[in-house]
């Protein structure tokens, strides 16, 4: 953004909130960044929707925060129902003098509960109160509560500022929020939050309340400073409305505060666990926005070709219910099935142009790159998994080396072509999928050729010591089949990725047009858990590209156009699930044999369907690409007789 985006530097944290966020720290300071986000929950004041995955979370590999589903804060009332425990806000409010003890009752006894340190808590709760005007505006509400004994107490947390958003993030209490006595008045703003006093349920919170993050992350915001809001001008605009967009957007606040400066608060970045959960929040509070301005512009998006709005009048299919209520979710958006669809059009019309692809490359993000191990040697004690952004961030560096290399035809000659798109492992971590498509003088017909560029073996280790070592490290599958049956990519008994290969003395191509790669019995073999591993375990791959990357990169020689079919099935999550709802939604009256559409709303399938992790998160907001196709394809529109678009 050339510096159009400023905003206010996080403020540095309280002392206590240093202490407990040091990675360094005693054995205090690493059960607690172990435990951060039950620690947060205890004092956070909104709950937070959503679902989180903890499938993955077996013990096995690093914790990685992922969700699915729609996400959302909520808030309750002031007091809890009678018989019922307080939870989050009720806890600044109701019995405070057996505070602790009511936030450690936030969890059911077991492991966490039994780790969770009551002075650490007593020590927060201390420190929130002399702190957070959040927390301050629920205390002074309890006082106003308790002298004067009033009933019909609620309390306003405003959702509009009138302070320059460039400037400043720590509001006064005024500011915040108003106690109301007796009935609520007419100048009440759709953005604020009323908080009643007993009566009511829970409210979802605009996600464009300036308090929506501080209400739910108390330790990464401790003083309660005001995220995202309308109205943040950039920098370089003195305030005048001009015809151009002179405001920040959700993602370039969000984009921004991912950054780590040397004279800010560190409450994020050493967020650990925490800070994973907070950038996938802010990630779905963006696509919020987006989906949100894709329902109320439906009249927009609504079109359907003349011959078939004909067709349903022929049939008599004339009533407003025998159309159904429709959500769309356009092309536009990325990630929708129509946004799928139009790239793998793209990508069918560069194979019709340029033939069919030559090379199908996977490439993994490794997160012992030596610039990410530099990184975190900078920062004594934090780990991999606490720096989504720097992993996402390293990735995208590597992956542009890596596309510039074979564009400029490095490594298997000239490129005419690629399309690519990245998406996240079960874990989380990212790769790229590739597809090469090579000038006619360098495409490699012949099996000779192909071992040329892609070997399944084990280098020479006296030879090749570099090639041996990251082969060793990056290209073997396994141990896996009958050696170990009990192996992740095992289903009754058989490896889904065919693992072990067969020998084979050279190199073949089948009817099919698929290459079966050389694989020689020649005794070479990598030891991995105590179990000799030959040729059979290796997966294809180029021995240059993966000496200079150090990374896993599957390198598949093709000739299919199903290979584009596979680049994008895999961002695309769900299909059975979306084709199920879509066949619910027809209806047959029975009395008339007439088809009826019910409601379908596509926004809220795409959200049941979505999943994100802290790392695809981060990689979205720093709005680093998910699909390129080169050369562009410029999409034309044409149509038959009675088949243009009408809008409705």
């Amino acid at each position: 953004m050339e510096g159009k985006v400023k905003l206010p530097l996080l403020k540095k944290a309280p002392p206590l909130i240093d202490e407990l966020l040091d990675p360094l720290g005693s054995q205090q300071s690493k059960t607690f960044r172990t435990l951060i986000r039950s620690y947060n929950a205890m004092f956070a004041m909104t709950s937070m929707g959503g679902k989180v995955d903890n499938s993955i979370n077996d013990g096995r590999g690093p914790y990685i925060f992922k969700l699915n589903g729609q996400n959302h804060h909520r808030i309750g009332t002031l007091l809890p129902n009678d018989g019922q425990d307080p939870q989050f806000a009720q806890l600044y409010f109701y019995d405070t003098e057996n505070e602790v003890q009511h936030r450690m009752n936030v969890f059911s006894s077991g492991q966490i509960n039994s780790d969770l340190d009551p002075s650490i808590v007593n020590a927060l709760v201390q420190m929130f109160d002399e702190s957070n005007n959040l927390v301050k505006i629920f205390r002074m509400s309890r006082d106003r509560f308790i002298d004067t004994d009033v009933h019909r107490l609620r309390l306003r947390l405003i959702g509009s500022r009138t302070s320059d958003g460039r400037e400043y993030n720590l509001p006064s209490c005024s500011e915040i929020a108003a106690i109301i006595v007796g009935d609520i008045g007419a100048e009440n703003a759709h953005r604020d939050i009323i908080v009643e006093l007993k009566e009511g349920g829970l409210q979802r919170i605009n996600v464009l309340h300036p308090s929506y993050m501080a209400l739910q992350y108390p330790l990464l915001f401790p003083y309660g400073e005001d995220g995202f809001r309308l109205g943040i001008l950039y920098s370089n605009v003195d305030g005048i409305r001009s015809d151009t967009i002179d405001y920040v957007t959700m993602r370039e606040y969000y984009a921004y505060r991912l950054q780590e400066r040397e004279h800010e608060g560190h409450t994020l970045v050493y967020g650990g666990r925490l800070f994973q959960q907070f950038d996938v929040d802010a990630y779905t509070c963006i696509e919020e926005i987006r989906l949100m301005w894709v329902k109320q512009n439906q009249d927009k998006l609504r079109i359907e070709l003349y011959k078939g709005l004909k067709d349903a009048v022929t049939r008599g299919d004339t009533t407003p219910a025998s159309s159904g209520k429709r959500f769309v979710l356009p092309s536009s958006f990325t990630g929708s099935p129509r946004y799928m669809i139009e790239n793998y059009q793209d990508a069918m019309a560069i194979c019709r142009w340029a033939g069919y692809p030559d090379l199908f490359i996977t490439f993994t993000c490794n997160t012992r790159w030596p610039e990410i191990d530099l990184f975190l040697s900078r920062k004594p004690g934090q780990k991999v998994e606490d720096r989504p952004d720097i992993v996402a961030r390293v990735f995208k560096i590597k992956l542009d080396q890596l596309l510039n290399d074979l564009k400029h035809g490095q490594h298997f000659g000239k490129v005419i072509a690629v399309v690519y798109t990245v998406e996240y492992q079960k874990r989380g971590l990212p790769h790229a999928h590739i597809l090469l498509f090579l000038h006619h003088d360098d495409k490699h017909p012949t099996a000779a050729e192909i071992d040329r560029i892609i070997s399944a073996e084990i280098p020479d280790l006296n030879e090749e010591p570099l090639a041996y070592e990251a082969v060793k490290q990056y290209m073997v599958h396994g141990p896996c089949g009958s050696i170990n049956p009990k192996a992740g990519c095992m289903i009754e008994n058989k490896c889904t990725k065919h693992f072990p290969k067969k020998f084979c003395s050279q190199t073949t191509v089948d009817e099919d047009g698929f290459p079966i790669y050389r694989r020689r019995n020649n005794g070479r073999f990598v030891e991995r858990n105590g179990i000799k591993l030959d040729n059979r375990y290796i997966v294809p791959h180029n021995i240059e590209l993966l000496v200079k990357f150090q990374a896993h990169i599957n390198v598949e020689w093709c000739n299919r156009s199903r290979s584009i079919k596979y680049l994008f099935k895999y961002i695309t999550k769900g299909p059975d699930r979306a084709t199920l709802i879509l066949e619910e939604n027809l209806h047959i009256d029975p009395s008339t044999g007439m088809q009826h559409m019910t409601d379908t709303d596509e926004v809220k399938t795409y959200l049941n369907c979505r999943y994100v992790s802290a790392i695809e998160a981060c990689w979205r907001i720093f709005e680093f690409a998910i699909h390129h196709r080169e050369p562009a394809v410029q999409r034309l529109s044409f149509h038959n007789e009675d088949e243009q678009p009408v809008v409705f």
